[in-house]
C-alpha cells in the first residue's frame, strides 16, 4: 500500500531581529571622526592618521556606550568640492549615511577653535539634517580646548559635548546628550521611569512629615506638634501609580536671624542640601497661616538653584476664607516671584489625603517641563514673531540687534540669544523674553536662563 510521504509544517519563522539605531559621526578632516568611531566600538576598526583625508568611504560596526547599543557609521571629511571629484563622492557617501541614521554626532577640533568649513557644514546641517544633531567638541582633555567648547556654541546645534575620544574622557557627557535620541535604545531613553526626586520644604510644623506619611499610607516619619521635629533630611522610595518616586522630607525653615541653635543651623543646611539634589520641590504652607514673607524667601531660594517649584496649600480642611485666602496667595506669589511665572498652586490636606494625587502629578509634569528641550526652528521662528511684534529700544538712536537662538541645555532650560549690542539690552526686554518662552513653549514654574552672546549671525552666510 502506498503511503504518501510524511510532511511536517514549514518551521514558524523567526522574528527579525530588532533594528539597531543608527549614529553617523560627521565633521571635516582630522577632527578626530575616526578616533571616536574606534572608542565607541571599542577596538581599532578605523585607520587613524594626522593627515586629513584618511577615511573615504563610510564604515559602520556595532558599537555601545554604556547601556546605549547602536550602529555607528564613520565617514569621510566634510569637504567643499566639484560633485565628481573623489571630494565630492565621498561626500555623498556621508550625505547618504546621514540620509539613514538616527542620530548624527557633528564632531569639531575644540583645540582648534571653530573653522570656517565648522561653521558651513553647521548651516547645512541645521537647513537639510532630517535627524537630531548632537555637537562634540573633540580634543577638549585639559585646558586648551574650553575656548573652542564655548566657542561652539556660535554654531547653533545646542550645547557642545566636550569629549576626548582618544583618552576616553566625556563620554557620560555624550551618553547623556544621545540617549534621549535614539529610538528604544535603553532605559535611559524613559525619564519617567526614573525616580522623581521630589523635596518637600517649608517652614516648621506646616505638616510636610504629615503629608509624606499619609502618601506612604504608614507614620514612616515621626509627627507631632512640636515644631522642629524633622532635623535630617530624609529620602523614601515609593510608587505613585507604577511611577519611583523618592521622597525627601526636610526640616522646618525658620528665618536665619531667628536661629540660635546649632543643631538647627545644620538642620537648615540640610534641608538646602536637599534642594539642590531634588529634580521638583513641593514648597507648603500653612492655610491657617496664609503665606509668610519666609515662604517667598525658601520659594525664591529653590528657583535660584535652578529647580522647579510647586506651592501647595496644606491643612486645606480646615482653612477659611478658601476664596479668598487662595486669590490671596497666587496674587502673592506672582508679586513675590517675578523671575517666574505662574507656579502651580494646589490644596491639599496631608491629614484627610484630599488633593495629594494633584500634588504628585503637578510634581512630574513641573520635571517633564524642567527637562524639556525646544527645538532650534522653533525658537528662531518664535524669536522673529516676538521682533516683529516688540522690537528692542534703541538707545541713542541704535538699534539692538537680536539674531538667533538656541537651547543651551536643560535643567533648567537655558538659552543663549545671540546678537549685537547686548551690553545696551534692558532687563525688562530680558525679562519680557523669559516670560515669552515661559508662555509659548509651556514651561509655566520652571525657571528659565537666558544667556547674552555677542556674535555673527550663525545663519549668515560666507562670502
Amino acid at each position: 500500500m502506498h503511503q504518501a510521504p510524511l510532511t511536517a509544517d514549514p518551521p514558524a519563522a523567526a522574528p527579525p531581529p530588532a533594528r539597531r539605531p543608527r549614529v553617523v559621526i560627521l565633521g571635516r578632516p582630522n577632527v578626530g571622526k575616526s578616533t571616536l568611531f574606534n572608542r565607541l566600538v571599542g577596538r581599532r576598526l578605523a585607520l587613524v592618521d594626522d593627515r586629513p583625508g584618511v577615511t573615504r568611504d563610510r564604515r559602520e560596526a556595532d558599537a555601545r556606550l554604556f547601556d546605549l547599543k547602536f550602529v555607528a557609521v564613520d565617514t569621510a571629511g566634510l569637504e567643499e568640492a566639484e560633485a565628481e571629484s573623489l571630494q565630492g563622492r565621498m561626500r555623498r557617501q556621508t550625505e547618504a549615511a546621514l540620509a539613514t541614521a538616527d542620530a548624527a554626532l557633528f564632531v569639531i577640533d575644540a583645540r582648534l577653535g571653530l573653522t570656517e568649513a565648522d561653521r558651513h557644514f553647521a548651516r547645512w546641517l541645521r537647513q537639510e539634517a532630517r535627524v537630531p544633531v548632537v555637537l562634540v567638541a573633540n580634543k577638549a582633555e585639559g585646558q586648551a580646548g574650553r575656548p573652542g567648547v564655548l566657542e561652539a556654541f556660535e554654531l547653533g546645534l545646542g550645547e557642545p559635548v566636550a569629549v576626548s575620544a582618544a583618552h576616553g574622557e566625556g563620554l557620560a557627557d555624550l551618553h547623556a546628550a544621545l540617549a534621549p535620541l535614539l529610538p528604544s535604545a535603553s532605559p535611559a531613553a524613559e525619564p519617567d521611569q526614573k525616580p522623581l526626586q521630589l523635596a518637600i520644604v517649608g517652614r516648621p510644623n506646616v505638616g510636610k512629615s504629615t503629608l509624606i506619611n499619609r502618601l506612604l499610607g504608614e507614620d514612616r516619619l515621626l509627627t507631632g506638634p512640636e515644631a522642629g521635629i524633622t532635623r535630617d533630611a530624609i529620602r523614601v522610595p515609593w510608587q505613585f501609580r507604577g511611577r519611583p518616586v523618592h521622597l525627601i522630607d526636610t526640616a522646618g525653615q525658620r528665618r536665619r536671624g531667628r536661629i540660635d541653635d546649632p543643631l538647627e543651623e545644620l538642620a537648615v543646611r540640610d534641608a538646602q542640601r536637599a534642594i539642590d539634589f531634588a529634580e521638583v520641590v513641593a514648597l507648603l504652607l500653612d492655610s491657617t497661616r496664609g503665606l509668610e514673607a519666609q515662604d517667598l524667601r525658601i520659594a525664591a531660594r529653590v528657583l535660584d538653584e535652578g529647580r522647579p517649584l510647586v506651592v501647595v496649600l496644606n491643612k486645606w480642611d480646615v482653612a477659611e476664607e478658601r476664596s479668598r485666602l487662595f486669590n490671596g496667595v497666587r496674587e502673592a506669589l506672582a508679586r513675590g516671584l517675578a523671575q517666574v511665572k505662574d507656579v502651580p498652586l494646589l490644596t491639599a490636606s496631608g491629614l484627610t489625603g484630599r488633593g495629594l494625587d494633584a500634588v504628585i502629578e503637578a510634581a512630574f509634569a513641573q520635571r517633564e517641563r524642567w527637562s524639556r528641550r525646544v527645538p532650534t526652528a522653533r525658537l528662531n521662528r518664535w524669536l522673529e514673531a516676538v521682533l516683529a511684534r516688540h522690537p528692542p529700544p534703541a538707545p541713542g538712536g541704535r538699534r539692538i540687534r537680536l539674531r538667533y537662538i538656541t537651547q543651551a541645555r536643560t535643567r533648567p532650560p537655558t538659552f543663549a540669544l545671540f546678537g549685537s549690542r547686548l551690553d545696551d539690552l534692558p532687563g525688562s526686554y530680558v525679562r519680557f523674553l523669559i516670560n515669552g518662552l515661559s508662555g509659548e513653549f509651556d514651561l509655566a514654574g520652571v525657571p528659565i536662563r537666558l544667556h547674552l552672546r555677542r556674535t555673527a549671525n550663525p545663519f549668515e552666510r560666507s562670502p
